[in-house]
């Protein structure tokens, strides 16, 4: 499927939690030891290698993918005999793996500059030589997949518009291009048909409605609509069956979850494929179609259901945990998915579908952390003061007790519309190891627990989401092994506004708050949106407010006018080059908030952007996090000797 720039606001101002998830209202196993085995420093955790990446090579001996292993995110090869890697790319830009060219060694991979967000596509040649296949320094390009047939792949591009995407054809053998759609309507191409007749595009009404469109590439007329529906509904767009009869694509339009239908082309009629009473997140096919992957989110985590000619497919010999990141060699005779938990990072597995047997290919836990330290959250739920019932994710230092009581920190995510979700995240974990629990609180607003709860936070921002996380810390007060005078809150980009909101506008009730390049000023933001956001500012707007007709709210919403309230201790961590939340942002807030005398510290990452991705930063910024939590937190400075 095309990565689609509209299909939730979730993308907008991104700081996803990675958090795992128990069943509601189950308890963990009771831990009666004092502490951890070992302390381990940021610079352990950050030794635990990141991986991501599922593509096969053509004769389906490696896979193509990227780790951060060298401290920065580059392309490996890994060898499926051996589980061995080896480098591709390297140097100082984050580089990510996009895909092996079908018929040979080829590489396809991706990089930006210092966190710019002007990704341009690079082929890297049989001969070690590399290409950049995008012209132009501003650039964005976006790889849209293969054709089934494997001689050709799919770009999408904005040089010609930088607000919209055109969609581009490339010949795999000679990389000549032709231009397949010229996007005037800031529509959003997601899918092309086998036979390149069907052109599926999205468009964004809201950020709780959204419509489907196909477009006839043989003929004449405009775009149809295939979404007709009354009230508020989304609509996302899936994937095409390999024979291309069918789009499937997932709605909310009968009910509260997202559900799996499928629009048959010849016919123009939809019929029900998949329902459940959670949210269906993805649906792809392999080459064939034999097999079929279906992803639901689950309270929190991800939940995949394979089947192999319509029937269900049951793996084995895998580890407890979730499985992500399924994918198939052309041949259909390999699998590559990833497996994880609280205590396990991300790592690759080989499942050979005809022996039906699983390899590990990864072991990326750091060796010198043993995964007994580690944390298992459970899912917990607390009513809000108007009766709102709202999940998070609560995470109990070891050692916790109603006689050794932790300090707690509330971790926001980011947004709108973000969800903390399922999976292993080494700051968090480093927190932990120092004594901190956390909660990952999943204010109204949040996706994945219906459109009504996703819907409850528009035009409400610094109001009801805020109160959420006031009443979590009210609720956390109710645990016996939380210090109640010891509860701060943290989150980055939009978990950041969070921070910042709750230190301004309920001034007493944290006692400090960690700010990750949050808004500041809603009215900067909004108008200096990139202009490959196009599509769904109109949304945006409808969701925050419009920097012109609504300017009283959004001074009256945003922090930066009021950091004279702000009395409590903060950390800003900001990346240099954001282009979502301008570096301005922070700069203009930490200057008010020093100008009233307010305790403020300040780091700037020169060569970051919206989300820090070299190590070197994470280690730096979560030490400071550290040191700041052990002073304004625990009230010990001189705990720390790292």
């Amino acid at each position: 499927m095309f990565q689609s720039t509209a299909i939730r606001l979730v993308a907008i101002l991104l700081f996803v939690s990675s958090v795992s998830a128990c069943s509601t209202g189950q308890g963990t196993d009771v831990d009666t030891r004092t502490g951890p085995s070992k302390s381990y420093t940021m610079d352990q955790f950050m030794k635990t290698i990141s991986v991501r990446g599922n593509s096969f090579n053509h004769d389906e001996t490696r896979l193509l993918v990227s780790t951060n292993e060298s401290g920065v995110f580059q392309v490996y090869e890994l060898e499926l005999a051996t589980g061995s890697r080896t480098p591709i790319t390297s140097g100082e830009e984050t580089t990510f793996a996009v895909a092996y060219m079908p018929n040979d060694n080829r590489i396809l991979f991706t990089r930006d500059k210092d966190g710019s967000e002007n990704n341009h596509l690079y082929l890297r040649k049989i001969d070690g030589t590399v290409l950049d296949l995008t012209e132009g320094d501003e650039t964005k390009e976006r790889f849209a997949g293969f054709h089934p047939d494997l001689e050709s792949f799919h770009t999408l591009n904005n040089q010609r518009d930088p607000r919209f995407f055109d969609l581009f054809e490339w010949d795999v053998l000679t990389l000549e291009k032709s231009l397949v759609y010229q996007n005037d309507e800031g529509l959003d191409p997601s899918e092309v048909t086998p036979d390149g007749r069907w052109l599926v595009l999205t468009r964004t009404n809201t950020s709780n409605d959204s419509d489907i469109y196909v477009l006839d590439l043989h003929g004449s007329d405009g775009a149809t609509l295939i979404s007709e529906h009354e009230g508020q509904a989304s609509f996302q767009p899936q994937s095409i069956s390999p024979d291309g009869r069918h789009l499937y694509y997932s709605t909310n339009t009968s009910g509260e979850f997202l559900e799996l239908k499928r629009y048959e082309f010849a016919e123009n009629s939809h019929e029900i494929v998949f329902t459940t009473n959670w949210d269906v997140a993805f649906a792809y096919f392999s080459r064939s179609g034999k097999y079929e992957v279906i992803g639901t989110n689950e309270d929190g985590y991800t939940k995949v259901r394979i089947s192999r000619d319509g029937e269900p497919f049951e793996l084995s010999g895998l580890p407890a945990g979730t499985v992500s990141g399924v994918a198939f060699s052309h041949s259909e005779r390999l699998m590559k998915l990833y497996v994880s938990s609280d205590t396990m990072p991300r790592n690759v597995f080989l499942y050979d579908l005809e022996k039906n047997e699983a390899t590990q290919l990864t072991d990326t836990l750091n060796p010198e952390i043993d995964a007994s330290d580690l944390v298992v959250g459970e899912v917990v739920r607390f009513q809000a003061r108007d009766g709102m019932t709202i999940p998070g994710i609560l995470y109990e230092p070891i050692g916790a007790t109603a006689e050794n009581k932790a300090p707690v920190m509330l971790w926001i995510h980011g947004g709108p519309g973000g969800q903390s979700r399922a999976g292993y995240r080494a700051e968090m974990q480093f927190l932990l190891n120092n004594g901190y629990g956390l909660f990952a609180v999943n204010n109204r607003g949040s996706s994945g627990y219906g459109k009504t709860f996703y819907a409850a936070d528009d035009r409400k921002h610094g109001r009801e989401p805020l109160w959420d996380c006031v009443d979590a810390k009210e609720w956390l007060k109710g645990q016996n092994w939380v210090d109640p005078e010891r509860i701060g809150i943290m989150g980055g980009s939009y978990g950041g506004y969070m921070v910042l909101a709750a230190l301004a506008f309920e001034p007493e009730e944290f006692s400090c708050g960690v700010d990750v390049f949050g808004v500041a000023n809603w009215l900067l933001t909004l108008k200096n949106i990139p202009p490959y956001w196009e599509s769904f500012r109109e949304a945006l707007y409808t969701e925050v407010g419009h920097p012109e007709n609504d300017e009283e709210f959004l001074r009256a919403t945003s922090p930066a006018f009021h950091g004279d309230k702000i009395t409590r201790p903060l950390l800003v961590l900001q990346g240099a080059n954001d282009p979502r939340v301008l570096q301005r942002e922070s700069d203009d807030m930490v200057a008010a908030i020093r100008a009233n005398g307010g305790a403020v510290e300040y780091i700037v990452f020169e060569d970051e952007g919206h989300g820090f991705r070299k190590s070197t930063n994470r280690i730096r910024g979560f030490n400071a996090v550290r040191d700041f939590l052990d002073t304004h937190l625990k009230g010990d400075p001189a705990a720390s000797t790292q």
